[in-house]
């Protein structure tokens, strides 16, 4: 079974939350389970099959630590798609730390006639945060404000 976007859902799973939307993310990388909450992120926002992979911006991003860096990764591609007016389609995190991170992002220019945009997500938040690696599998936890 799969996600909004493809995703199968054993790496993102779609959670309820009174008034937000979650996601519970599984990865056996940490640049895997970065990229995974992004597409997950994605999943609620923009049909992924309506995004051409048609150009690539690079993005780097800090914070204090390894739950505020999620957080800040998903939050700076919220404001590439509402500011810099990029809808990604693909992910691929090419370095993260526990205060860094590098990523390309894979998509296009918004186009409305053509993308088919669904839930208008403007952050991810704190709340309920959570980022762990337990027995070799890193898992994460992110509510969006919607």
């Amino acid at each position: 079974m799969t996600g909004y976007n493809g995703t199968e859902l054993s790496r993102v799973e779609h959670i309820d939350h009174t008034a937000d939307v979650g996601i519970v993310v599984r990865a056996a990388t940490l640049p895997e389970l970065f990229e995974a909450a992004a597409e997950g992120m994605f999943g609620f926002i923009v049909d992924s099959d309506s995004v051409a992979s048609r150009a690539w911006v690079e993005r780097r991003v800090e914070a204090d630590d390894l739950p505020g860096l999620l957080v800040a990764w998903l939050n700076d591609l919220l404001a590439m798609l509402a500011a810099d007016g990029f809808v990604p389609k693909t992910f691929v995190v090419d370095e993260v730390g526990e205060r860094r991170l590098r990523a390309t992002v894979h998509g296009e220019p918004v186009d409305v006639a053509r993308h088919r945009f669904r839930l208008d997500v403007k952050a991810a938040t704190y709340h309920m945060l959570d980022v762990r690696q337990t027995d070799g599998e890193w898992t994460a936890r992110v509510i969006f404000d919607v």
